[in-house]
């Protein structure tokens, strides 16, 4: 089985960022199929552009533009690409890293990552990394820093979380562009919406309408790659309109949809 070396990965890598315990790359997927290697570091793999398949001993993931994966160092896995244009982010963590700010590093191998705040935090990862000057690394380590604490501060919550959770979470990720509401979201989950109203916060760190915003702000910044206009995005993502959208997503990114996507395409 192959053992690829620090910012090693299949594909054309168009960039390479190299800091004290950190390797960041921008890779273009070009293998339609990759059989089983792993790395010899922990990393994050976020998915910027495209389509991919990813499976582990555990389980297998279907990754879309916008999926996050953490990657426990010397953990197999095979990808398989389709025949689109497919880009990733990674940052690759080292045995030192982990060790010189006092992180615990996860055991449990590959998981996938579905938390809107994480997310958000890759996307400035990811435009952070695009920035050069004198700042990039204590920027890029004090949002790593946030990533790693948004898994300790939720760890505790989620060990002992009823069944509701669960299933809230997955109904607000499959419809998060819908119109919901607190009685439909209460009668579907089979509990009382002032328990759900109060209890949604110990769990997701936020309200309800909150969480539904990050959840369509992240939706947009995928849609933020491609040439569709900022209304039709504003639309897609269930926003009320390109006003609502932009006021949200600079709330949640610092940005404008316009200014991000002018970094994005590196102008």
């Amino acid at each position: 089985m192959k053992n690829l070396r620090n910012g090693e990965f299949f594909g054309q890598t168009n960039e390479t960022i190299c800091l004290d315990g950190l390797i960041i790359t921008d890779t273009e997927y070009t293998h339609p199929y990759v059989d089983w290697h792993y790395h010899e570091n922990a990393y994050f793999t976020f998915l910027l552009q495209g389509n991919m398949t990813e499976g582990n001993k555990k389980e297998v993931y279907d990754c879309s533009a916008g999926s996050l994966l953490y990657h426990h160092w010397q953990d197999a896995h095979y990808n398989i690409k389709p025949d689109i244009f497919t880009r990733g982010f990674h940052i690759e963590i080292s045995e030192q890293w982990f060790e010189k700010f006092k992180i615990t590093k996860h055991k449990e191998g590959s998981f996938t990552i579905k938390n809107p705040d994480v997310k958000l935090l890759f996307y400035q990862l990811s435009r952070e990394a695009k920035m050069s000057g004198d700042s990039l690394e204590i920027s890029l380590n004090q949002l790593l820093l946030n990533v790693f604490s948004q898994f300790s501060d939720q760890k505790g919550h989620w060990e002992k979380k009823p069944a509701w959770v669960k299933q809230i979470e997955e109904i607000l990720h499959e419809n998060a562009t819908e119109k919901l509401n607190l009685p439909d979201l209460s009668q579907t989950l089979d509990i009382h919406p002032m328990h759900l109203s109060r209890d949604f916060q110990k769990y997701f760190n936020c309200n309800l309408g909150t969480y539904i915003r990050k959840l369509k702000v992240e939706k947009s910044l995928t849609l933020l790659n491609t040439d569709k206009s900022l209304t039709h995005i504003a639309i897609e993502c269930g926003f009320a309109d390109q006003s609502h959208f932009i006021r949200c997503f600079k709330e949640n990114t610092g940005l404008t949809p316009l200014k991000y996507r002018q970094i994005l395409r590196g102008r």
